[in-house]
């Protein structure tokens, strides 16, 4: 009989101790839980302002950088490169679907509203490939346009505007040198291609 209250009384300070334990354990995950979600929220409050900041810029020319909201995820259209920068040309879903359709080699202009951005990135040096090959290293800029042939009719329907990017201050300003025609000049030799350079590319 002594055996069993003996036993009695040490599965009872067990499960006090198991009992005791439980919460501290369940408040350490909620803690971490809790952190998580605190750190989470302040990174997406970062994004947004960094967006509110850079989507209120308005170039020289009028054009909002606003208009291309979004153009962090739309299609790629083709790439270029110099020997120091690497440009991405994307371009919003009415301007994939004229390519899509065709244009501009079919003859149809590019419908209005079609939205093209080129990205631009400084190189580098891959250190960790195991071949040599040039990666994105610093971005810099956005080049972009817009077609509005009511607006930009002195320029063949489009306007131009460009964005320059600061790593050191993780800021956006409108260049003070890019009226809205400031890539007319440069894209008149491809007027027959509705001043676009880059066709679709293959994938």
């Amino acid at each position: 009989m002594s055996e069993l209250v003996t036993k009695s009384v040490a599965q009872e300070q067990q499960e006090r101790r198991i009992e005791t334990r439980t919460p501290v354990k369940r408040l350490g995950g909620f803690t971490i839980v809790a952190t998580a979600v605190a750190v989470l929220g302040v990174i997406v409050l970062h994004a947004q302002s960094q967006d509110k900041d850079k989507y209120s810029l308005v170039s020289p020319g009028g054009i909002a950088f606003s208009d291309f909201r979004g153009y962090e995820d739309w299609a790629d259209v083709s790439s270029a490169r110099t020997t120091e920068i690497l440009k991405v040309i994307v371009a919003n879903p009415t301007m994939i679907n004229a390519y899509k359709a065709g244009a501009p080699g079919n003859g149809q202009p590019f419908p209005e509203g079609s939205m093209i951005v080129k990205l631009q990135w400084k190189l580098k040096k891959s250190t960790e490939a195991p071949f040599a090959v040039e990666v994105p290293d610093v971005f810099s800029q956005a080049f972009v346009m817009e077609k509005d042939s009511k607006r930009f009719s002195k320029s063949g329907g489009w306007g131009y505007a460009v964005f320059n990017y600061d790593p050191a201050t993780d800021k956006f300003t409108a260049d003070a040198k890019s009226p809205s025609d400031c890539g007319y000049a440069c894209h008149t030799p491809v007027k027959a291609k509705d001043y676009i350079f880059h066709p679709y590319q293959k994938r």
